[in-house]
């Protein structure tokens, strides 16, 4: 569990992703959301949120910038949401034919990496897994092993490093389960299948809230 103990008293929490984050900066987006949710208790002025995803971005990705995007920015915490693009990239037509994704052992060695960089300078990590690549019934989309298997990878890094471990592939699933009605494969927490609507960006700030305001 992290420890927000030897802080100082503002809060650097940097958002490390890909076009998600990269959104959560928006106004309805899951930073934005989550800043205000904070705001509504007093508490905003105890953390500053900045968003560091860039769309299409994959863990190779994440390890060429962190420092430029990351490490420079001094934070306190940083919360990694990545894993999507590294699965979809094999498949979305978009991509599969000029950007492949990313392999199960440079997933797991990339993160590896990732994390022992962020810890290094002294900041601590909450890993999330993957959430979705369609938003029918668990285990009726093409990718659901897939993902799962990635999702798994996620899991199994954060507890060989000792750090927070945020479910957002199991939180969304059940989330989408309980929800479902047509399944079409979008239009609970997404608009597409992959990115997140209003509902899901309300959604996952909430999560996000839970395990800040928990530690404190």
């Amino acid at each position: 569990m992290f420890s927000f103990l030897s802080f100082k008293e503002r809060k650097r929490i940097v958002f490390l992703g890909d076009s998600i984050t990269e959104a959560g900066i928006k106004p309805k987006g899951y930073i934005s959301v989550l800043n205000e949710m904070l705001d509504a208790v007093g508490a905003a002025g105890k953390y500053e949120l900045i968003g560091a995803g860039i769309s299409g971005n994959k863990v190779p990705d994440l390890q060429k910038r962190l420092e430029k995007d990351v490490l420079s920015k001094k934070p306190d915490l940083v919360v990694i949401y990545i894993g999507i693009n590294d699965v979809w990239h094999f498949y979305h037509d978009c991509c599969k034919n000029t950007v492949k994704g990313t392999s199960k052992d440079v997933f797991e060695a990339g993160l590896k990496d990732i994390i022992g960089r962020i810890e290094k300078q002294g900041a601590e990590v909450i890993l999330c897994t993957p959430t979705v690549i369609g938003e029918k019934a668990p285990g009726d989309n093409e990718l659901d092993d897939e993902l799962d298997a990635y999702a798994d990878i996620s899991r199994q890094v954060a507890k060989a490093s000792h750090i927070e471990l945020l479910d957002l592939r199991k939180i969304f699933q059940e989330y989408i389960k309980d929800n479902l009605a047509k399944n079409t494969g979008s239009g609970i927490l997404t608009y597409d299948g992959v990115h997140l609507n209003d509902v899901g960006n309300k959604f996952l700030a909430e999560q996000i809230y839970k395990v800040i305001t928990a530690n404190e």
